[in-house]
């Protein structure tokens, strides 16, 4: 599947919902602010909203540090 994912085309295999982007990415422990086609995802529904090819994400995760 490809999605335009922080502003870049990305190949993804075996992805097909918001959760499994962020495991693809390793973000799945990280607290994160997920955009998809410009509507705020809740917390709560990654796991079961579906992402689409040519889908448009972006993926806000929390450095820290001063």
């Amino acid at each position: 599947m490809k999605l335009h994912v922080n502003g870049q085309w990305r190949e993804l295999p075996d992805v097909s919902t918001v959760a499994d982007v962020l495991q693809h990415f390793h973000l799945s422990e990280r607290l994160v602010i997920v955009e998809l086609n410009r509507t705020i995802v809740p917390k709560e529904d990654y796991a079961k909203r579906a992402v689409h090819d040519g889908d448009t994400m972006e993926i806000v995760h929390f450095v820290g540090g001063g």
